[in-house]
């Protein structure tokens, strides 16, 4: 399948967007914030342990302390003693408040949350990952074939054995020749010795590894043999990535492209029109059927509907085409709105065994295609399925959109009837305590008028619909009431005060 990654520079936003066969696939938005903080190390500084947590919070210079968990600590840094003995210790025999260490964030501040940190470093490059106190030399699962395995592992050992480090092939190692492999290995080497010079002397806070700016960062992590072009619509950035590309990445560099048309580079590929529909709950299916996806602070939850698609056979048939067609889509769904953590999904009932197995298998093919780490469990016997899927940034919506000042992120607003209902219940409450107080200060004796402010939707609903309970009701008060209406309140919003006159 073709891929285009297209490249929209602006002075006030970067965008880049993957596109596979017409569709996109997945979109990166850098704004003055900055992209992402995940893969830059810091020297970091322990502000806080907390033993209940097994963690600590760590000052690393963002607006909010990371999280560093114990499972996140590479012992051997931090403690001397046998393997049996680390794992029995607990986070106070690690760190204690006011230490500094170097830390990797591996998921960037989401909401409320800080970056979730790790002292397990690790340096990427197009072809190889170096983890610097690592031992280890592994390979990437997408790597199937066994005698390019067994070729990978020969290369790479001799590497990490002089060096003393861990290595990890990426995807796109497959195939390399070993000079090409060796080249990167030493380029990633020289990185982690100018790292190491710049912690000596530091004083925590401070940054001492940032990743690259986020094209040459996408570049780097989404270009491979699919890739027919890669687009870029600034001058600037074109001779950046194309003296990237001669350096690490030859072979790509006649795929680049300079955009120069006057019509919009997104405008031209569609993708304005992608981007809005990715912060829609639902997505249309080709068949007529539906998803409908909401994201929550802890789950996404993804409904599937067979909506306007009606099938053609029986029920259960309905069901097996659109949970097929859902199984493909969801997946793309999730990685072009960059969804992550845990993910619960509601097919429609089926009660064939194959069907549900054919349904698992689709969706599991497609997220084989996803770059992002994901792990799935079979129907539940509530018939739900569950997966989960690495989550290192913030979601499309949560870059885009904020909390809705109408319904403080609810979704959802009380109607104007619920709200004329709560107007009663405070104008009785307010006629009760005028009734119990004979005090000379008190609403029922003193001149004065009641004045009711709300929305327009409430204030019509009370002269119209509930007009004559609003009225039996007012009278009761014993005072004038006046009705205001205020565009900033909304449905839910109400004052109910009462207003003495004014001496004369």
């Amino acid at each position: 399948m073709a891929e285009e990654l297209l490249i929209d520079v602006s002075p006030f936003e970067s965008r880049v967007a993957l596109v596979k066969d017409g569709a996109v696939e997945e979109v990166h938005l850098a704004r003055s914030a900055g992209y992402s903080a995940t893969g830059n190390m810091y020297l970091g500084k322990v502000v806080r342990v907390i033993p209940g947590m097994q963690a600590a919070f760590v000052d690393i210079g963002l607006e909010r302390p990371g999280f560093l968990h114990a499972s996140d600590i590479n012992r051997p840094l931090v403690v001397t003693a046998s393997e049996a003995e680390r794992d029995k210790r607990g986070i106070r025999d690690l760190l204690h408040d006011g230490q500094e260490l170097l830390v990797q964030v591996e998921r960037d501040p989401i909401g409320t949350k800080g970056a979730r940190l790790s002292t397990n470093l690790a340096l990427a490059s197009k072809y190889l990952v170096l983890m610097p106190k690592g031992d280890q030399v592994g390979l990437s699962q997408k790597i199937t074939d066994e005698g390019e395995r067994v070729r990978l592992f020969k290369v790479l050992r001799p590497l990490a054995e002089r060096a003393d480090t861990g290595l990890i092939a990426r995807t796109l190692s497959e195939g390399s020749p070993a000079s090409t492999l060796a080249d990167d290995f030493n380029h990633l080497m020289r990185h982690w010795a100018q790292v190491l010079k710049t912690v000596e002397g530091a004083k925590a806070p401070r940054q001492v590894f940032q990743e690259l700016p986020i094209q040459t960062r996408l570049v780097r992590d989404l270009v491979g043999s699919e890739t027919a072009a890669i687009v870029v619509n600034d001058a600037g950035i074109f001779q950046r990535l194309r003296d990237y590309l001669n350096q690490y990445g030859s072979e790509y560099v006649d795929r680049l492209r300079f955009y120069d048309d006057t019509q919009p580079l997104f405008e031209r590929h569609n993708i304005e029109q992608e981007i809005l529909a990715a912060l829609e709950p639902s997505v249309r299916l080709s068949s007529g059927g539906t998803l409908v996806i909401e994201q929550t602070e802890a789950l996404t939850s993804i409904d599937v509907n067979t909506a306007g698609f009606l099938g053609t056979k029986n029920l259960e048939e309905t069901a097996f085409v659109t949970n097929m067609e859902a199984a493909a889509s969801i997946p793309r769904q999730l990685r072009l709105r960059n969804l992550g953590g845990i993910i619960v999904i509601d097919f429609i009932d089926m009660q064939d065994v194959g069907h549900q197995q054919a349904v698992l298998a689709k969706l599991q093919e497609a997220l084989d295609r996803d770059p992002g780490k994901s792990q799935m469990e079979g129907f539940s016997f509530l018939g739900l399925v569950q997966l989960s899927r690495k989550r290192t940034r913030e979601s499309l919506a949560q870059v885009m959109c904020g909390g809705c000042s109408h319904c403080n992120g609810l979704g959802y607003v009380k109607t104007a009837e619920s709200t004329c209902m709560e107007i009663f219940r405070a104008i009785s409450a307010e006629h009760r305590v005028a009734a119990s107080d004979s005090s000379a200060t008190s609403a029922g004796n003193e001149a004065g008028v009641y004045v009711l402010t709300t929305n327009a939707a409430v204030a019509d609903r009370l002269l119209d619909e509930e007009a004559s309970i609003y009225q039996v009701l007012a009278a009761k008060l014993g005072h004038d009431m006046r009705l205001e209406v205020d565009s900033a309140y909304r449905y839910d919003q109400f004052d109910l005060v009462f207003v003495p006159s004014r001496a004369s």
